[in-house]
């Protein structure tokens, strides 16, 4: 009887101990599928269940530094190594929480000490020490000087244990960080050498390919990986971006390949736990894809959780910018700068910033200087978003503040020829100038600044000089901006009947003509019917420029009071009409 407990027993310490590796096991490929909170469940009850096995609690630490809670890490680390005052991996932890925290030389030390422990052929240490140095991508890169430590590492590891293909994945994908394709390609082809079925390797040489451009051969590699393991959530997700990047380079493709992106994505999601940072890395993909309603939602989301990523309110503001839902979004990107470190601010999040305060009505002066923030950081946007300002001043009509954006526009960019922006500067100093003529007849005391016009027709004349299409606008706004100059009727000097016939010019030409063109045809030649009749007191030509004028739009004032004056049985000269309002 004692013997059958015994062996009973004994049974049940296999079956216990077999169960525990197998439970690490899955808890390893749970965090290679991206399962956090499956992983960190498994470790939780393994560091409990094992508490002398170091393993586990460095793991678990992993789980947590991936999830960016350093903290938990390093409290999990601490407690690996009083299990084990000699385990490598949990000292390698700690190194990995000192580059997390900015503190290299507590991460050289932290590093040193862990190989110190580690067996000559252990590549396991080398292996993280290289993860931890990629741990903080931006996009798939990393600085030279992170991603050649990483190399440095893994490179070692390497030698210590060729077979390692967890090691060459890795080492792939610091290659690939920098760029180094033919060396990436190298590693990851080692690696499926060793282990052609890993879903790791396929999923990591699919990027590869789609780096490059090479879409079939990307996807080709990504399949591979779901027909190992059809449920490694990974290579969705990054058949995903492949469909995003494949939107970006072919137009033809691009609407059907986000809708086939954003479904792969949501086969990640399902195949995932669906934690915070899962859901925060498909809201980083619904940024880049544009789909703002389906971001406010997951955003929304996310910002109920109190261990929610920070992060989530830029991308609540933005989405809420884009979907009118300003004062929502206000207050998420104030929540954002709130709670962000000065250097994770982006330039993008004070442009969204500056829209949401002008688009809420909270603080015009405040959200322009943000913008203009904006700009600053991020050069290439100068124009953008100088035009964004000017659209916006014009649309108020408040022509002398847009006039003056964009010469600062002008002034700040150099090497282009900006020709709707000096057309719209001429175009706002005309605007602004006509506006003080106006108010100016109600309040004596405002007087009209002529300078306006020298600027405004300085502005169109560069147009007119550097443009190779001449469009009839450039000369109608010369024009308008010279009737001002001119004296009246009987004081004429004809300064605007060059751009009149300019006008001309151009829309004599174009077949077929609206009736926007016919009216302004018309004026045109009404002018030159004035200009006849007063300047140069030539009926002849008057007659023929007002019948013109009558024929192109019978409802033009100067022509019909040209007529109706001919018609009239009393032989006095007529008073001309006032010069009409353009």
């Amino acid at each position: 009887m004692i013997s059958k407990i015994a062996k009973v027993a004994l049974g049940l310490v296999f079956v216990g101990s077999s169960v525990f590796a197998q439970s690490l096991a899955d808890a390893k490929k749970a965090i290679d599928a991206e399962q956090y909170q499956k992983a960190k469940g498994m470790l939780k009850n393994l560091t409990v269940t094992q508490p002398t096995n170091d393993e586990n609690f460095f793991y678990l630490g992993w789980v947590y530094l991936v999830q960016d809670y350093a903290d938990s890490a390093k409290v999990s680390f601490t407690k690996g190594i009083a299990a084990n005052p000699k385990s490598a991996l949990n000292y390698v932890g700690l190194g990995v929480v000192a580059l997390q925290n900015k503190n290299d030389a507590g991460a050289s030390a932290s590093f040193n000490q862990a190989l110190g422990f580690a067996a000559k052929k252990d590549s396991k240490p080398y292996l993280y020490i290289g993860k931890g140095y990629l741990l903080d991508a931006k996009d798939g890169k990393f600085p030279v000087n992170r991603a050649n430590a990483a190399i440095d590492a893994l490179n070692k590891g390497k030698a210590a244990n060729p077979k390692d293909a967890e090691v060459l994945v890795e080492l792939g994908n610091a290659y690939r960080s920098q760029l180094k394709s033919n060396d990436a390609y190298d590693a990851y082809q080692a690696a499926l050498a060793l282990d052609p079925k890993s879903p790791v390797a396929n999923t990591a040489e699919g990027v590869l390919w789609r780096y490059a451009d090479n879409f079939e051969d990307s996807e080709k590699q990504f399949q591979a990986a779901i027909a190992i393991d059809p449920n490694y959530g990974p290579a969705y997700r990054e058949l995903a971006e492949t469909d995003l990047t494949e939107a970006q380079t072919n137009l033809k493709v691009a609407s059907a390949k986000i809708k086939e992106g954003v479904e792969n994505y949501k086969k990640y999601l399902s195949l995932t736990d669906q934690s915070l940072e899962s859901l925060m890395r498909y809201a980083d993909f619904l940024v880049n894809v544009g789909d703002y309603v389906a971001l406010q939602e997951v955003t929304t989301k996310l910002s109920k959780s109190a261990t929610t990523n920070p992060r989530v309110y830029r991308y609540l503001g933005y989405a809420a910018y884009e979907n009118k839902d300003y004062t929502n979004g206000l207050s998420a990107l104030n929540n954002w700068f709130s709670k962000a470190q000065p250097n994770r601010i982006l330039p993008r999040d004070y442009y969204y910033l500056g829209r949401l305060q002008i688009a809420s009505g909270q603080d015009t002066v405040k959200g322009i200087e943000n913008l203009k923030k904006y700009a600053e950081l991020d050069t290439t946007k100068t124009a953008d978003v100088y035009n964004e300002i000017a659209v916006m001043y014009r649309n108020k009509r408040k022509y002398v503040d847009a006039a003056k954006v964009y010469e600062d526009l002008i002034s700040k960019v150099h090497g282009k020829l900006l020709l709707n922006e000096h057309f719209y500067l001429g175009f706002s100093d005309y605007f602004a100038f006509r506006g003080q003529v106006t108010a100016a007849k109600t309040n004596p005391a405002i007087k009209p600044d002529s300078t306006l016009l020298t600027k405004g027709d300085s502005a169109l004349s560069y147009v007119q000089q550097k443009a190779t299409t001449q469009l009839y606008y450039y000369p109608m706004y010369r024009a308008y901006i010279n009737d001002y100059k001119d004296g009246d009727y009987a004081n004429l000097k004809g300064l605007s009947k060059p751009y009149y016939e300019q006008i001309i010019a151009i829309l004599a030409a174009k077949t077929p003509l609206a009736d926007a063109d016919k009216r302004i045809l018309a004026d045109a030649y009404a002018y030159l019917g004035n200009y006849y009749q007063y300047h140069d007191k030539d009926d002849a030509k008057a007659m023929e420029n007002f019948t013109k004028a009558k024929e192109l739009n019978p409802d033009n004032g100067y022509a019909k009071f040209y007529f109706d004056s001919k018609s009239a049985p009393a032989p006095a000269a007529p008073k001309a009409p006032a010069k009409k309002s353009k």
